[in-house]
């Protein structure tokens, strides 16, 4: 199950939908936040089924996004949130310890703007930076999971 993960678009998917369009489709998109009507934009455009959870900038969400999601893929589980319930700026114990509670075997969060994966404890962690507004040295970015018996996982930076 191919998965493109993307978050803070801020408005701005023009380039992100650009570059997808010239890669093999994903079965699916999650938008991770921060203009969550940005992900039911690129559904519209790209015609591929989006998740999409609401961050700290989607006060005015008509559309009652839910700041979290659950999906069981493959036999694993994947905890989606922005993050910024979580204060993922600060640090990732918050977002951990909720992670274990979900018994995630996959986090996918976003709200820093700078990409990132690690493991911890059996649960792997991705933030795909921002599509749009990127912090730190990395550029535009967004993340690729094929979830099988293996989970292959990177940060796709858009050229």
């Amino acid at each position: 199950m191919k998965i493109f993960a993307v978050s803070d678009t801020h408005g701005d998917i023009d380039e992100f939908v650009s570059f997808v369009k010239q890669l093999d489709r994903p079965d699916f998109i999650i938008h991770l936040g921060d203009y969550a009507e940005d992900g039911y934009k690129i559904e519209k455009r790209m015609g591929i089924d989006t998740i999409v959870v609401k961050g700290n900038c989607d006060f005015l969400d008509k559309r009652k996004t839910k700041e979290e999601e659950i999906l069981n893929l493959n036999g694993k589980r994947i905890f989606i949130t922005h993050g910024h319930i979580y204060h993922v700026k600060m640090n990732i114990l918050n977002l951990f310890y909720r992670a274990k509670e979900e018994r995630a075997d996959i986090v996918l969060f976003g709200h820093t703007h700078i990409p990132l994966i690690f493991e911890e404890k059996g649960i792997l962690f991705m933030n795909p930076g921002s599509a749009s507004f990127p912090k730190g040295t990395e550029g535009k970015s967004f993340g690729f999971l094929d979830v099988g018996k293996q989970i292959e996982r990177k940060i796709i930076k858009i050229k």
